[in-house]
């Protein structure tokens, strides 16, 4: 095994969140339309495209432009949207990120939110995890015989998947037709597979509309007792700070006792007002 290799296996990865894609705003397309209603639009310096297309998604919905349009900025203009609870046009910005560092234990309750989410995860039926890493459980090194008992755990499940593996090659230099080989195959892959632990790392694709990541985050990231997906909440808050402020504007991050982030969200109190 190479230098390289082995402190990659031997190290427990941290979790890290890669922006792929976001929403992009095409003003002159929108001017078009603009111009055959007769009405303009007052934008606001400094707002993002994805401020902007919900903004005028909102707009749309009342034909608030032109005269008719308040004097609020793009924040103001989104913020009463969120107060009022009119969330549904959230949903036409949306973020596609890569997500890794991460334990299958993570990701398992990651895929559950379904509504205004897409994922595409790494597969452990075609993907080698002979090298697999896997993701401690925090503050674990804090109860040295727990430590001791997951390490040895892991290393078993990590063996047991390399021997089930090696049988891939008696499956291909035994006597099969090649039906029963892919057969053969796939079961040995499901059995190897089967026995890693959810504390093994994988990578997953997750594409999210403001809408459902603001629910996610409400849901998600203050759960006291789950660190991983607190740290995961807080820096996706972060990267959301930057790309839709007006939208994640009411959220915000603390610091527990054990000096872990927590997200927390001021929920609306406020009443309806005009567009």
């Amino acid at each position: 095994m190479s230098p390289n290799k082995a402190s990659r296996t031997s190290t427990t990865p941290a979790p890290r969140i890669y922006l792929i894609s976001r929403p992009t705003f095409d003003f002159h397309s929108l001017s078009e339309f603009l111009e055959l209603e007769g009405v303009s639009w007052r934008r606001t310096e400094g707002s993002t495209s994805a401020e902007e297309v919900i903004e005028v998604s909102g707009r749309v919905c009342y034909m608030s432009f032109g005269r008719k349009q308040s004097p609020r900025t793009t924040p103001e203009y989104i913020g009463n949207l969120v107060e009022m609870g009119h969330e549904s046009v959230l949903e036409h910005a949306c973020w596609t990120f890569l997500v890794t560092g991460v334990s299958r234990a993570f990701s398992h309750q990651l895929v559950r939110h379904r509504v205004g989410f897409s994922f595409s995860q790494l597969s452990q039926q075609y993907h080698d995890e002979t090298e697999a890493r896997f993701i401690a459980p925090e503050n674990i090194s804090k109860l040295p015989e727990v430590m001791q008992i997951w390490h040895q755990s892991n290393r078993v499940a990590k063996e047991s998947y390399s021997k089930i593996l090696d049988l891939l090659e008696q499956v291909e230099n035994g006597n099969y037709s090649e039906m029963s080989k892919r057969e053969l195959r796939r079961a040995i892959r499901s059995a190897a597979r089967s026995v890693l632990p959810n504390a093994t790392e994988t990578k997953i694709m997750m594409t999210a509309n403001a809408r459902a990541i603001r629910y996610f985050l409400t849901v998600r990231g203050g759960i006291a007792g789950d660190f991983e997906m607190r740290r995961v909440s807080a820096m996706l808050l972060k990267i959301m700070k930057k790309e839709a402020p007006a939208v994640f504007r009411d959220f915000g991050i603390d610091t527990l006792d054990d000096h872990s982030p927590i997200v927390v969200h001021r929920q609306r109190t406020s009443k309806a007002h005009k567009q």
